[in-house]
């Protein structure tokens, strides 16, 4: 197998990896806790901390981007070849549709079910924004000060607390917003919905390459 196709394998078996955990975790999260949205949210939310920590310390050595808005931030800053961006996201969001499948699939559900669950409105735009930005600051801050090896734990951190404090509950990535759209559960997005979400994702993929040229320099990101 080449460079290539193992990356192109861990990106989409990676991002599957993760919607099993985003959607299966929040689906069991409902079965459990039917009458506490608060514990269901920090169910999935440690969850998919946890799913996280996981796959990126498995497939970090190969690829372990699982976001097109990470990819497209690497592509920008000159961590990634303009080549293999495209390639990537069909990927992860390949991935992302069979995880999602898979995790519906696991709890006995149909395999496809379109989200009716509505996230519409500025607050929630806003809320995608500041996600995506600091999602992006984790990962490239590390990335740009060599400190790969806190890559998992940071990611995580940063994930399962981002659920909590943005009111959007933290898509932060393309291809999961779009995986989201297949199932009728606790984490859905309806898919009338997902656009908007995507749109302000890639806002602030900007947004946080800007703050990372001025903080962390190419070349030189000790200074």
């Amino acid at each position: 197998m080449t460079s290539r196709s193992r990356v192109l394998l861990a990106e989409g078996l990676g991002t599957a990896l993760l919607l099993i955990g985003v959607v299966g975790s929040g689906i069991m999260a409902a079965r459990l806790s039917p009458n506490d949205v608060g514990l269901q949210l920090f169910q999935n939310a440690a969850a998919t901390a946890a799913v996280l920590v996981a796959i990126i310390a498995v497939f970090g050595t190969i690829s372990a981007d699982f976001n097109p808005a990470v990819t497209i931030g690497a592509w920008v800053l000159g961590h990634q070849e303009g080549r293999n961006v495209a390639p990537m996201i069909v990927a992860q969001v390949v991935g992302a549709v069979v995880g999602t499948v898979l995790a519906n699939l696991m709890f006995d559900l149909e395999a496809v079910t379109w989200s009716t669950t509505s996230r519409s409105g500025g607050h929630l735009w806003l809320s995608e924004v500041i996600a995506t930005v600091g999602l992006l600051l984790v990962v490239f801050a590390l990335v740009r000060t060599g400190r790969h090896s806190q890559l998992p734990y940071v990611v995580g951190a940063y994930i399962g607390g981002a659920y909590y404090f943005t009111s959007s509950t933290s898509f932060a990535n393309p291809a999961v917003t779009v995986g989201r759209t297949l199932s009728d559960t606790f984490a859905g997005i309806d898919p009338s919905c997902a656009p908007m979400f995507i749109v302000m994702q890639l806002v602030g993929v900007g947004v946080a390459v800007s703050l990372l040229r001025a903080l962390f320099p190419a070349g030189n990101p000790a200074d």
